[in-house]
């Protein structure tokens, strides 16, 4: 199979227009983090437990078609001695891997970050695949100030994403690129378009300077919403925002457009997410790319209590298929308080 072949074979098993993708991808002070919020030490064996619960949830490939995980993850195995991204193969999840090394500050820009981790991208992604990964995700963060995000930082940010991507298709490797547009701030909605607007414009120029094939990518942006220190928008305001900016910003040969959560509790970005898929028919597929806005009710569920494996297993079972169901504008708030 040739490299294109197989980033179409990845692409076309990923894109069905009724799944999306579990982030699963935390990296060991995240995953700490949100395990000290359930009272949970980060243990190597917790850690293993919680993916393979995860990924172990009997019916989860028919609303999810993507796990990412972190690097941790791809040499782990479930209590059955099945390594967990061939437990995520066997349900019709395609494996994927986080890539980038984590961000700090962008000299030259202040208050501007930019991500780590292009060094010895190419061999790491070989050794990814040997190991069952098929895609790649890598993450720029972009914080909003009234003087951020820098024009440097628009430029240095997009520049890594298209260097990131472009090395992961000569690899054979799909690239979900991120740009997170970050909801910390006072900042109105108005002020969140302006800015997801001027992200997308750079990412994609730079794309197309490093030849990435648009066909044989993935989108995983942030929603327009306001800062998170004001208040929520309702959800048909944060889809308009958010479409007439992908409009402006976004070519329609990215095959799909896997939102982030980046911070909206769950019922928010399913709700959000509906909202999106309700508005009117847009040129790419419409779908999910959540972490915590899928697993938080899972996570609280089994608080490290093994013996609720089946219960958390349940409570995220449901968040999928709502969000499936949010892909076909087909969700309502009256199904959340049916049970998992």
């Amino acid at each position: 199979m040739s490299v294109t072949e197989e980033l179409q074979a990845t692409v076309a098993d990923m894109v069905d227009g009724r799944r999306g993708v579990l982030a699963a991808d935390e990296s060991s002070g995240t995953i700490a983090k949100r395990f000290q919020s359930v009272g949970v030490d980060s243990t190597e064996e917790h850690r293993r437990f919680y993916r393979s619960l995860l990924l172990g949830t009997e019916g989860l490939g028919q609303y999810v078609s993507g796990v990412i995980l972190f690097e941790e993850t791809l040499g782990q195995r479930d209590d059955n001695d099945s390594l967990l991204p061939e437990l995520a193969a066997r349900a019709g999840i395609v494996p994927g891997i986080k890539v980038d090394k984590g961000k700090g500050p962008l000299p030259g820009a202040p208050g501007d970050m930019i991500t780590y981790g292009l060094d010895g991208l190419a061999e790491r992604l070989q050794g990814y695949k040997e190991q069952g990964a098929r895609f790649a995700k890598w993450r720029e963060v972009y914080p909003i100030s009234p003087s951020n995000p820098t024009s440097l930082g628009l430029t240095a940010n997009a520049e890594m994403l298209a260097r990131y991507a472009a090395v992961c298709q000569s690899c054979g490797v799909v690239p979900i690129v991120e740009p997170e547009v970050l909801m910390d701030g006072d900042h109105s909605i108005e002020r969140s378009a302006e800015v997801n607007e001027q992200v997308w414009h750079e990412v994609f120029h730079a794309l197309h300077r490093h030849g990435v094939v648009l066909e044989l990518m993935l989108l995983k942006p942030s929603m327009v919403t306001p800062g998170s220190e004001c208040a929520k928008a309702p959800p048909q305001q944060v889809a308009e925002y958010t479409m007439r900016a992908l409009r402006r910003a976004v070519p329609a040969a990215v095959p799909s457009i896997n939102f982030l959560s980046g911070g909206q509790g769950p019922e928010e970005a399913t709700a959000n997410l509906n909202a999106l898929n309700q508005l009117w028919h847009a040129p790419w597929q419409l779908s999910f790319s959540y972490g915590r806005a899928l697993q938080e009710p899972a996570l609280h569920t089994w608080s490290g209590d093994d013996s609720q494996r089946s219960q958390a297993q349940s409570a995220l079972l449901k968040r999928a298929r709502l969000n499936h169901l949010a892909m076909l504008g087909e969700y309502t708030e009256g199904l959340e308080s049916e049970s998992p």
